[in-house]
């Protein structure tokens, strides 16, 4: 809903995009595009997908038409080495880019694509993927790691939004880790402990966060922003800047 909302996250949102500067194009990585594989959109007008249910209508009745950019969705399928990119030419822009990028280029005017989450591979491949495509940065191209540090849905209360604890800890220590630079541990989130297993009970809403660490090079700025949790849900978010 947040989609349709004016809230503290939603302006934070607007807030990033009014701070740097427009992009030529925008590469999401989505928590909800789950392939076995790796695969990029390649379609002219990507389609607004809505892949969920069980919300008000209005939701559903929202369209985003950011024109797609098939160069660039055949230019990643070349960059990466590490896997076969497959080029899709169907698949649209699903709620995991779309409900952000409405919030934070509400005119649809820049043209976006989506790249897939091969759940099939460990943390450190989804991370070199990243590094494979850290050069797009100096190309004017944003890039979008979509998903949530904390995402339990199972144990999400809606009634009582009040943080969890071990939702709680489980973000502190993810943060610290982004702020120490162990990408390594972050990508054997595994091992972090009990707190972070709970917060990734699957990890597709947890693996965005690798591309875009697999992107950070030495002297960029990390900050952080929207910095809560909601029950068992993080909103916690990351902007990864140039000097």
């Amino acid at each position: 809903m947040n989609a349709l909302e004016d809230n503290a996250f939603t302006r934070e949102w607007r807030r990033v995009a009014a701070q740097i500067e427009k992009p030529r194009a925008i590469v999401c990585v989505s928590a909800h595009w789950t392939t076995r594989g790796t695969s990029v959109s390649g379609t002219k007008s990507p389609e607004t997908i809505h892949d969920f249910y069980g919300f008000p209508q209005s939701l559903f009745d929202v369209r985003y038409p950011a024109p797609g950019d098939e160069l660039l969705a055949q230019k990643i399928a070349r960059m990466v080495k590490s896997a076969h990119v497959h080029f899709d030419p169907a698949y649209g822009l699903d709620h995991g880019s779309w409900s952000v990028l409405r919030v934070m280029y509400p005119a649809a005017d820049v043209p976006t694509l989506q790249l897939s989450l091969d759940v099939t591979r460990p943390g450190e491949f989804h991370y070199h993927v990243g590094r494979e495509l850290a050069s797009l940065r100096d190309e004017g191209v944003l890039v979008i790691g979509s998903g949530n540090i904390v995402h339990n849905l199972r144990e999400f209360d809606f009634r009582n939004p009040a943080p969890a604890t071990w939702a709680m800890r489980a973000d502190t220590l993810v943060r610290d880790k982004i702020l120490a630079k162990d990408h390594q541990a972050l990508m054997h989130w595994h091992d972090l402990g009990s707190d972070v297993a709970r917060a990734v009970p699957t990890p597709e809403h947890y693996l965005p966060l690798l591309y875009v660490l697999g992107m950070q090079r030495d002297g960029d700025s990390v900050s952080f922003f929207n910095e809560t949790v909601q029950s068992a849900i993080s909103m916690t978010s990351i902007q990864i800047a140039g000097a």
